[in-house]
C-alpha cells in the first residue's frame, strides 16, 4: 500500500467487497431489551424510533382530517359544534406540520440513512442525536397535555390578536413547538458535521449522493430558520403572560409584525419539508431508470438555491395584509424566481428517465405519482404568486388544495417512495409487491378526488376554515370526502403489507434493487456499525452504465488514516470477497 504527499492524491489497494446476504448478525438483533432501545447511540435505531413516532402523529393527524371532512358532508352542523371544529383544524394543523412533516424525512429516513451513504459508522455526535429525538418527545408530550388543558382553535399559525387573548391553551402548546424545535436545530447541525467531517476517503463533494445534498441544504435551513420560530413563540408567550404589547396597536405593537416572525420562519419550513423530498426522488429515478443521473450538479446547487431563496419569500403570505405595493411586487417576484430551482430538478428527473431501462417497482411508481403531483402544487403556487389572482383565491380552497398537493402530493409521496426503496435495508424483509403497487393507485385516486374538487371551489370562492358553507359547494364537499375515504382505506391497506412483511416477508437480498448507491453495498438489515473497514469511494453512485462486478471494485478497504472526502486513487486485486 503506498501513499504520495498528504496534499496529493494517495494510492491505496483495494479488494473486491462482496456483502454477506441475510446475515446472522445484523443491527436488529445486537443489544435486544426495550433497554437497549431508549439508550441506544445507533443512528439505525434512533432512525426506527423516529419512524415509529411520526407514524403515530401520522395517524393522529389523519384520523382528524377524517372528522374534519365527515364534518364537511353537509353544509350545516354534521356531529360537532363550531368550537370544536376550530379545534380539530387547529390540532390537525398543528400534527401534521410539526411532528410529522418537519422530521419524517430528515429525522426518520435522514438519520437510518445518512451514515450508511457516506461510509462512515454513525453522525458526528451520536448522544445529541439520541438527546434530539428525547427532545422531540418532550415536545409532543407537552402538546398533548395542551389538548387536555384546553385544545388550542388558533390555527396551526397561532394569529395575533386571537392567540393572545384567546382562553384555550395556547401557551402550553407553544411551549411544545418551542422544545420541539431544540431537536430540529440539533439534528441540522450534527447532519452538517458529519457530511463535512466523516465521508469516506474518496467521497469528494462531485461523488457526494444528492440525497445528501438535499439533507445538507435542508440542514442549513433548519439551523438558521428555526431560531425565528423559538423567538416568535416566545414573544407570544410574554405577549400572554406579561402584556408586553409588541403585538397589541393599543399598546404600540402591530399584528401584522407576528405574521413576519411567522412566516420567515414558516416559509423555509416549507422547504425543510420538501427539499429532503426531493434527495430521495432523485436516489429512485436514478436507480429505476438504470442510468446515471443528469445534470448532477444542477440537481446539487439547485438544493442549496432553493435554501437560499427560501429565506426571502415569506412575504407572499401577505399580500392581502396591507404591505406596500412595492413590497408586494419584490415578494411576487421571488416567488416566480424560488420556482426556477425546483423546476430544474423536475426537468432533470425527466430527462434521466428518457431512454432509461424503466423498472416500475412501488418506490418508482410513488416517484412517478410525486412528478405530477407536486408539478400540479407547484403550477397552482406559481399561480398564487401572481398578485392579482392571489387576491381572489387568498384564504379559500384554492390555498388548501394547493398546500396539500405540494405537502402531501410531494412531501408525503417522496417519503413513502424513501420507506418503501429502504425498507428492505431498514428490516431485511421484502413486501408484497403486487399490494403495494395496488395500495400506491389507490392512494392516487383518493387523493385527486380530495383535493382536486377544491381547487374548483376555492375559484368560486369558498373560504378555508369554515365551518358551515352555502348549498353551491355540497356536491364538492361530498365527493372530497368519499376521496379522504379513500385514502384512508389506502394507508390501512399500506400498514396491513407492511407489518405481514417484518413477520412473513421473503428475505431480502443485500441489493434488491441493483443499486450503486453505497448503502447497498452492505447487507440487508444493514450490519451493527455499517461498515466493518472503512470503504474507499472510486466511483460515484449513479454510475449505472458500468456493469455490477466492475463497480464492486470500488467499494474497498482501506487501514490507513485517510481524511473525509480525500480522493484516493486504486490498485486492483483480485480477492474475491474481503
Amino acid at each position: 500500500m503506498a501513499t504520495t504527499d498528504q496534499n496529493k492524491t494517495k494510492k491505496v489497494q483495494v479488494r473486491r467487497f462482496k456483502p454477506e446476504e441475510n446475515p446472522e448478525k445484523h443491527y436488529l438483533n445486537q443489544e435486544k431489551g426495550l433497554w437497549a432501545w431508549l439508550t441506544t447511540v445507533d443512528h439505525k435505531k434512533i432512525g426506527l424510533m423516529y419512524l415509529a413516532s411520526i407514524a403515530f402523529f401520522f395517524f393522529i393527524g389523519g384520523v382528524l382530517a377524517l372528522l374534519l371532512r365527515t364534518e364537511l358532508l353537509t353544509p350545516a352542523q354534521t356531529f360537532i359544534d363550531a368550537d370544536v371544529y376550530n379545534q380539530v383544524f387547529t390540532l390537525h394543523g398543528a400534527i401534521m406540520i410539526f411532528f410529522f412533516l418537519v422530521p419524517s424525512v430528515p429525522a426518520a429516513l435522514g438519520n437510518f440513512i445518512l451514515p450508511l451513504q457516506l461510509g462512515c459508522k454513525d453522525v458526528a455526535f451520536p448522544r445529541i442525536n439520541l438527546a434530539s429525538f428525547y427532545i422531540y418527545v418532550i415536545g409532543a408530550i407537552f402538546t398533548f397535555i395542551s389538548i387536555t388543558t384546553g385544545a388550542v382553535d388558533t390555527g396551526w399559525t397561532f394569529y395575533t390578536p386571537y392567540s393572545a387573548t384567546t382562553g384555550t391553551s395556547v401557551l402550553m402548546m407553544t411551549l411544545g413547538i418551542f422544545i420541539l424545535g431544540f431537536s430540529s436545530i440539533l439534528t441540522g447541525v450534527n447532519f452538517i458535521t458529519t457530511i463535512h467531517k466523516l465521508r469516506a476517503p474518496g467521497l469528494t463533494w462531485n461523488k457526494l449522493p444528492l440525497n445528501m445534498w438535499a439533507l445538507y441544504a435542508t440542514s442549513i435551513i433548519q439551523v438558521l430558520a428555526t431560531p425565528v420560530l423559538a423567538i416568535t413563540v416566545l414573544l407570544l408567550a410574554m405577549e400572554r403572560l406579561l402584556g408586553i404589547g409588541i403585538f397589541d396597536p393599543n399598546l404600540g405593537g402591530d399584528p401584522v409584525l407576528y405574521q413576519h416572525f411567522f412566516w420567515f420562519y414558516s416559509h423555509p419550513a416549507v422547504y425543510i419539508m420538501i427539499v429532503p423530498g426531493f434527495g430521495i426522488i432523485s436516489e429512485v429515478i436514478s436507480t429505476f431508470s438504470r442510468k446515471i443521473i443528469f445534470g448532477y450538479w444542477a440537481i446539487a446547487l439547485s438544493s442549496l438555491a432553493i435554501a437560499f431563496i427560501g429565506f426571502l419569500v415569506w412575504g407572499h403570505h401577505m399580500f392581502t395584509a396591507g404591505q406596500s405595493s412595492l413590497a408586494n411586487m419584490v415578494f411576487s417576484f421571488l416567488t416566480f424566481l424560488v420556482g426556477i430551482p425546483t423546476g430544474i430538478k423536475i426537468f432533470n428527473w425527466l430527462a434521466t428517465m428518457y431512454k432509461g431501462s424503466i423498472d416500475m417497482k412501488t418506490p418508482m411508481l410513488y416517484a412517478m405519482i410525486f412528478l405530477f403531483l407536486f408539478t400540479i402544487g407547484g403550477f397552482t403556487g406559481i399561480m398564487l404568486g401572481a398578485l392579482a389572482v392571489d387576491i381572489h383565491l387568498h384564504d379559500t380552497y384554492y390555498v388548501v388544495a394547493h398546500f396539500h398537493y405540494v405537502m402531501m402530493g410531494g412531501m408525503v409521496m417522496a417519503f413513502l417512495a424513501g420507506l418503501h426503496y429502504w425498507w428492505p435495508k431498514m428490516f431485511g424483509k421484502m413486501y408484497n409487491e403486487f399490494w403495494a403497487k395496488v395500495t400506491a393507485v389507490v392512494l392516487f385516486i383518493g387523493f385527486n378526488m380530495t383535493f382536486l374538487p377544491q381547487f374548483v371551489m376555492g375559484s368560486q370562492g369558498m373560504p378555508r376554515r369554515y365551518f358551515n358553507y352555502i348549498d353551491q359547494f355540497q356536491g364538492f364537499h361530498q365527493f372530497s370526502t368519499i376521496g379522504s375515504y379513500i385514502i384512508g382505506v389506502a394507508f390501512l391497506m399500506m400498514f396491513a403489507y407492511m407489518m405481514h412483511s417484518l413477520f412473513k416477508g421473503k428475505k431480502a437480498p443485500a441489493n434488491p434493487w441493483g443499486s450503486r448507491a453505497l448503502e447497498w453495498q452492505v447487507s440487508s438489515p444493514a450490519p451493527l456499525h455499517n461498515f466493518d473497514h472503512t470503504p474507499v469511494i472510486i466511483h460515484g453512485p449513479y454510475d449505472y452504465h458500468q456493469p455490477m462486478s466492475e463497480f464492486q471494485l470500488g467499494i474497498a478497504t482501506s487501514h490507513n488514516g485517510h481524511h473525509a472526502g480525500e480522493p484516493v486513487t486504486v490498485e486492483k486485486s483480485v480477492t474475491d470477497k474481503v
